[in-house]
């Protein structure tokens, strides 16, 4: 067989560069676009007028890895919260910058409270809620003035469930005058992109600098995210904020998010992303931070923790032993990794093998920083450990679980403390 004449291309294809936005709080600054890496996001889901525990809840998606949050300013007790929520975020240590979404009454919340406008890093504003008519321009350039005022960014985030319909009916109209008429799923991208746009552009209009606008089109259909991201990329360099909007509960809403931002991920497409999950009642709000690092993880964008190979396990494996190992280190690394990345900058390039049986566990945990590979059905009940490539020792008894986690803990001290040389 005739080799190819060149290596077969692997990894993700160059990113596309857009202009670079700054949204910082402080001392904190979250470079987006312009080459910097692809940022996390998340939302919180308390009431914000509850200002301590909107503040716990910041905290948590923030200790999880959100890189900015995003808080609801629907109301006059939300906004004059912002500033109490900022202050309890500062006295816990926790500089994320936060995010004001406004719908509808945007204009007067950042207009009637200057300390909410102040304690916000950035103001998301949805171009179909902001007003009807003649008020839309009005409202719309009061709250650009307000982030002129205070040297803000803005993220135009429009949504096709809030479509703006004068908008709508306009491409509507000027579809029906074509010779061969788009198709009704056509008009609704189009009408999508140019809400983006035009806003933009009116946005500097009204002297908000360009590199101070990131744009989002949020859309709950996965080939449909894909084909108005793909045009809105063309027509514009501004950084772009990615996920589908509404993308579900469990599985569904993981599964649909990861394949329509994997997609345009590895098409270069996107500077920061959010997964939308439901969570189940009383469920772990932090979840769509894990799933969105996952995400930029498994695809070789970004390094946020060490991560956990693991067999699916087979009839080989009847024991369940390997299955609670991977789950308790899995949880180990993550949550040693607040701590972890400050005293073991690297870390999160670890790489994990907990394997359950002969077939590929000696081969995979040798590929692996560290890797066990636990005895299947009627094995030798002894696990050998295997560190850079090389078996170290093997682990028999009862307290298997234990030894193995001091065994990473180890290695980790050893490879990436700071007296190490990069």
């Amino acid at each position: 067989m005739d080799l190819p004449v060149s290596p077969i291309p692997s990894g993700p294809v160059a990113r596309k560069i857009t202009r670079q936005v700054r949204v910082s709080y402080g001392s904190r600054e979250v470079l987006v676009g312009g080459g910097a890496p692809v940022r996390v996001q998340s939302m919180t889901n308390t009431d914000t007028a509850d200002a301590i525990g909107t503040a716990i809840q910041v905290k948590e998606l923030a200790r999880a890895g959100s890189e900015v949050v995003r808080i609801t300013v629907n109301n006059p007790e939300a906004a004059a919260a912002v500033p109490v929520i900022r202050e309890q975020l500062d006295k816990m240590g926790i500089d994320v910058p936060l995010v004001g979404d406004f719908h509808y009454n945007g204009h007067q919340l950042l207009t009637q409270h200057p300390a909410c406008a102040e304690a916000l890093s950035k103001y998301r504003i949805n171009p179909g809620n902001v007003g009807q008519g003649a008020k839309r321009d009005t409202q719309f350039a009061q709250m650009i003035e307000v982030a002129n005022t205070y040297a803000k960014p803005v993220r135009i985030g429009v949504n096709w469930g809030s479509l703006d319909q004068s908008l709508l009916a306009r491409i509507m109209d000027e579809n029906a005058g074509r010779a061969e008429p788009w198709s009704a799923q056509a008009v609704m991208y189009e009408a999508l992109i140019t809400s983006a746009l035009e806003s933009a552009q009116r946005a500097e209009e009204l002297g908000m600098p360009g590199d101070r606008i990131v744009l989002s089109c949020k859309v709950s259909g996965v080939q449909d995210l894909i084909a108005v991201y793909r045009e809105l990329a063309r027509r514009c360099d501004y950084p772009l904020h990615l996920g589908l909007t509404e993308a579900g509960m469990g599985s569904k809403g993981i599964v649909a998010s990861t394949a329509a931002i994997g997609v345009l991920l590895q098409e270069g497409i996107g500077d920061t992303i959010r997964v939308s999950l439901t969570p189940e009642p009383g469920g772990d709000r932090t979840k769509e931070v894990i799933v969105a690092q996952e995400i930029l993880q498994t695809m070789a964008l970004r390094k946020f923790t060490p991560m956990v190979i693991a067999c699916p396990g087979c009839g080989r494996t009847t024991s369940t032993v390997f299955q609670e190992l991977a789950d308790q280190i899995q949880t180990y690394l993550r949550e040693q990794m607040p701590v972890w990345k400050a005293e073991f900058p690297g870390v999160e390039e670890m790489n994990v093998a907990v394997m359950g049986c002969i077939v590929n566990g000696p081969g995979e945990s040798k590929h692996a920083n560290i890797g066990i590979s636990l005895p299947g059905t009627g094995e030798s009940p002894a696990a050998p450990v295997f560190v850079d490539g090389h078996k170290t020792v093997t682990l028999r008894g009862e307290r298997i679980a234990e030894e193995f986690q001091s065994i990473v803990l180890d290695y980790v001290k050893t490879r990436y403390g700071r007296h190490q040389e990069r």
